[in-house]
């Protein structure tokens, strides 16, 4: 059931326009006639190398099994990559953009990064492109990558990031100077659709530098191998078409299509074969291989390729010449009908006109998606941020089962291997990913933060994604949900009931109904992840809750998924504070299903006892238990309970104390009309149970304007946790809330266990430590999804207790402001890291001046993993739009909405009337 504000609903406030668009119709189609406006995307990985599921190694290194050195010679098992890739939703067949400015040793096909033993922190893409444009069902997308015009500096990137230490910055490509007097080349890739089964590629190089330059560019398809499991399958083929520059394409599951190049080149033909006599000294089953037309262009081998013009691998080899400032565009387009004489397809003028049209459309889209009273400046880092969501939809083919099985292995014994009690696990989806190089693969929690923004542009794609990892073909028999691929059996924090809800909560505002199947089905499976949980998850069955690293990596003074070197267990405050979030909200599904099938209705009132024996594990105090709670320092924290039955606090601020926050829900007032029978029996309940009343009385309360509020405090703890909150000198940053207090910068908090310090200290950047392999750091820095939750807790906990309850912030600046203008700072903030100040500096550029001076660089943004906890730059994965997408949601929330408005008329009642309004 919803509250009557929908204070939690990001983004639900969003109406379809009265005068459907051109995109938007395309949805419609999609979504109601099955017409296949997203079966083409941009679903090719930028990296398929160093991934779980193409290591075939005894050890699992998958980093050292195939190496980007291996790449470009080694046909993949599961997956493709290249870059600014498009391909068909099961990666059949795959087109992407390769090139060579004649002095690089190997062909440009893919994206070159460290790898996690390589980078002094962890693995690390070492190119730039951003994603700028991109419609939902692909029908218009752009991107842009800078291609350096002199020798691309590989070995010194590599060597030069070996040599520093975890302490030292990270050695980047613009530090080599590579990019100096602007020589390089700007790669704008557009894909537009005529139709669903027509696409337009256009690829226009810019040449940015002082001197004429050359470059051969070769647009690239290929079909993905899925011959050599299967070598008595019909197998795909690709030749070309006598007299022009057409490449004719034969494939058992999609048919007949044709590749057509409207401005030439020569055609090159090999086969997606590894080359085995290169990478392993054996001879080659063909002699004509996947490395081919690198050994043809960049070795001038003209032997490699296949002169008979056929092949399951194929380039179009364009030569370019620009003068300085000068650009060309090549074009071609992969359709499902045959080129005719004097085919009107291939003219340029006619090609530009579509996807100049579908650009329009792209516009027209999102200025319908976007609020209208979002600032200037915030427009394109929004449009940017969504456009890097849509981008990063991959293709992720993996069954567990048959990788076992190619590993010599029996599938249904396979313990202690990676992975290995997945074997039911069978993954052939696009999924969206954190990113495309860094991450391509999916995790869990990352999926769920995911489908809250992707929900603003497609919630039919958002709400499948829910659905996926609830599926059979991934939910774990047990209830489990898979964390991601480099070991599904981790846990990662149990999100999901949270973005179902509010995605249910989005589609009935655009669409004036929910979709109460898709809901009911969802709740069903939760409810079985949820029991997992609770049977798995509790070690004493105390309602308290561990789950090990629970996605925040090295935040504790110990591994927390690894055996504790004290012996014992911890009772996690965020793993406990985690499931009463995922309490309320089963309870707020099941009374939303319960308003036409009251059976559902016992099922709310089980939700509801679960959270109030949680609230009560939480708050109890006395007794022979400890409390996480610390009255003293007025904060939640970790408890460690030793062997020995004794207990103490593990007395570090960070976001492990902040997350009972995120577990506060508000319920509207109509509920005890519509369902009297849950509040009586909640009453009952604590009735018969008078030491659980003892201890709820403080948390119980009636707002305002008469809604109940189900949280894990009262008032006086409320105000201790938001005092440390939004205090600048432990979490307030100036770009959000950090992910540890700053307060342990000078008091670091350590623990000497058997004669070896344990210590947690204040770092804003990076992590000093190779813990989870070193390249993710929640000991200081700014992570999107916590902030998430922070502003969706403090505008639940407005909406009760209204304008009558303000706290001072920031802590000791004597300004009081309102939960709702607490919330509204903090995502001002957040969005902040992305804006140009006035010297036209991005926080999130650290100190690159090149992003504030250069023009050809300035409007662009990328979406970093997490920021620093002081200056707002990005760290981490430097490409991961993932939940860092988030950005497109926060300044669209706030966008002309005061508190008033939310109070009174709730957040989609008031953009109904503006949408009305335009």
């Amino acid at each position: 059931m919803s509250s009557a504000p929908s204070p939690g609903s990001f983004g639900a406030d969003q109406q379809r326009p009265h005068e459907t668009g051109a995109e938007q119709r395309r949805l419609d189609e999609a979504d109601t006639a099955g017409v296949g406006w997203r079966r083409w995307g941009p679903y090719l990985s930028e990296r398929q190398w160093g991934t779980v599921r193409e290591d075939y190694s005894a050890n699992g290194d998958a980093w050292a099994y195939l190496t980007h050195d291996q790449a470009r010679s080694r046909a993949y098992r599961w997956g493709e990559d290249g870059i600014a890739g498009f391909c068909d939703d099961q990666q059949f067949l795959c087109l992407a953009v390769a090139m060579w400015n004649g002095r690089d040793p190997i062909l440009k096909e893919r994206m070159f990064g460290l790898t996690n033993a390589e980078g002094n922190h962890g693995e690390d893409v070492k190119e730039y492109w951003f994603y700028l444009d991109c419609t939902p069902t692909h029908s218009y997308q752009r991107m842009l990558y800078k291609y350096p015009q002199t020798e691309f500096p590989y070995t010194d990137l590599v060597a030069t990031n070996g040599s520093r230490g975890r302490e030292e910055f990270e050695y980047e490509l613009l530090d080599t100077g590579i990019f100096g007097e602007s020589r390089y080349f700007d790669v704008a890739v557009e894909y537009a659709k005529e139709g669903p089964e027509d696409v337009l590629l256009r690829i226009t190089v810019h040449n940015r530098g002082p001197e004429q330059a050359q470059l051969r560019l070769l647009p690239t398809v290929w079909f993905r191998d899925i011959w050599s499991a299967a070598p008595d399958a019909p197998r795909p083929q690709l030749r070309a078409e006598p007299g022009a520059s057409v490449i004719a394409i034969s494939h058992p599951h999609l048919g007949d299509r044709w590749l057509l190049s409207l401005d030439g080149g020569r055609l090159l033909f090999t086969e997606n074969a590894t080359n085995t006599e290169r990478l392993f000294g054996t001879p080659n089953e063909t002699p004509y291989v996947k490395d081919a037309v690198d050994r043809y262009v960049v070795h001038g081998d003209e032997a490699a390729v296949n002169p008979d013009l056929t092949g399951t691998k194929a380039a179009v080899d364009v030569p370019l010449t620009l003068p300085p400032g000068g650009s060309a565009t090549v074009r071609l387009r992969l359709t499902d009908t045959p080129p005719v004489p004097d085919d009107p397809r291939l003219s340029a003028p006619g090609f530009d006109d579509v996807v100049e049209r579908r650009r329009a459309e792209a516009d027209e889209f999102y200025d319908d998606i976007l609020d209208p009273e979002l600032a200037e400046a915030e427009r394109p880092v929004v449009r940017q941020a969504l456009a890097g969501m849509l981008w990063s939809k991959q293709y992720f083919g993996y069954g567990v089962e048959q990788w076992l099985t190619e590993h010599g292995l029996d599938p249904l014994d396979a313990d202690g291997v990676r992975n290995g009690d997945w074997f039911h696990l069978v993954a052939h989806d696009v999924i969206s990913m954190p990113d495309t190089w860094e991450y391509p693969w999916f995790a869990a929690w990352d999926l769920a933060f995911h489908a809250i923004t992707l929900g603003l542009v497609d919630v039919t794609f958002a709400k499948h994604q829910l659905d996926l990892l609830l599926s059979l073909r991934y939910q774990h028999p047990n209830g489990q949900i898979p964390a991601y691929e480099w070991n599904f059996g981790d846990v990662n924090p149990p999100v999901h009931a949270w973005a179902t809800y509010l995605l249910y909560e989005l589609e009935k505002a655009n669409t004036g109904r929910g979709d109460r199947a898709w809901l009911k089905n969802a709740f069903l499976k939760l409810a079985k992840n949820f029991t997992w949980w609770i049977n798995r998850k509790d070690v004493d069955g105390r309602n308290v809750f561990q789950g090990g690293f629970l996605g925040l990596d090295n935040i504790g003074v110990f591994d927390r998924s690894a055996p504790l070197p004290t012996g014992g267990h911890l009772d996690q405050a965020d793993g406990t504070a985690w499931m009463a979030l995922y309490c309320q909200n089963m309870l707020q599904i099941a009374l939303e299903l319960a308003d036409e099938e009251p059976v559902y209705l016992e099922q709310a009132q089980t939700f509801l006892q679960h959270f109030m024996l949680i609230a009560v594990a939480v708050n109890r105090s006395g007794g022979k238990a400890e409390s996480m709670w610390d009255e003293q320092d007025g904060f939640f924290y970790d408890l460690l309970r030793l062997p020995d039955g004794s207990a103490t606090r593990m007395r570090v601020r960070s976001m492990v104390g902040l997350l009972p926050l995120a577990a506060a829900t508000v319920l509207s007032p109509e509920l005890a009309g519509r369902h009297p029978e849950l509040l009586a029996g909640a009453q009952d309940f604590v009735a018969h149970h008078p030491s659980v009343a003892s201890v709820l009385t403080p948390g119980r309360f009636r707002g305002e304007h008469g809604h109940y509020m189900l949280a894990l405090f009262d008032q006086h703890r409320l105000r201790r946790v938001l005092a440390r909150l939004l205090d600048e000198e432990e979490f307030l940053s100036e770009y959000g809330i950090r992910s540890l207090s700053r307060h342990h910068a000078e008091h670091p908090y350590g623990l000497d266990v058997d004669g070896h310090r344990h210590e947690v200290s204040y770092l804003p950047a990076e992590s000093d430590s190779g813990m989870f392999g070193g390249n993710s750091n929640w000991r200081g820095p700014i992570w999107f999804p916590m902030n998430a939750l922070m502003i969706r807790a403090l505008l639940n906990l407005y909406v009760c207790y209204g304008d009558e309850f303000t706290v001072e912030c920031p802590t000791g600046s004597g300004q009081q402001l309102t939960l709702f203008e607490v919330a509204r700072e903090i995502s001002d903030r957040l969005t902040r890291i992305f804006l140009p100040d006035a010297q036209g500096r991005r926080p999130c550029y650290g100190g690159q001046t090149i992003f504030a001076t250069d023009e050809h660089w300035r409007d662009l943004v990328t979406f970093a993993e997490y920021f620093h906890g002081d200056n707002g730059a990005g760290l981490g994965a430097s490409h991961q739009t993932g939940w860092t997408g988030l950005v497109a949601v926060f300044p669209n929330l706030f966008a002309g909405l005061t508190g008033h408005d939310l109070l009174t008329r709730g957040m989609i009642s008031v953009r109904q009337t503006r949408q009305e309004r335009r």
